[in-house]
């Protein structure tokens, strides 16, 4: 596993003052026996919609940070 830099935690507190939930931190997983990935953040952000007091959820966006 490789050391997270020197930007990783101050990336992660500015997504999360956005009010981006973490997902992965880290995300791994092997695309063959001899390719593996690793992502250092995943990251989802629900945006929601609201009507005559009705919330509904609009769309979700899903990043991943190398």
């Amino acid at each position: 596993m490789s050391a997270k830099d020197v930007f990783h935690n101050t990336v992660k507190i500015a997504l999360e003052k956005e009010n981006w939930q973490i997902t992965h931190d880290p995300l791994s997983f092997e695309l063959t026996e001899k390719v593996k990935v690793r992502i250092d953040l995943g990251a989802e952000k629900l945006i929601t919609a609201e009507k005559d007091h009705k919330k509904s959820r609009a769309s979700r966006k899903d990043y991943y940070f190398l």
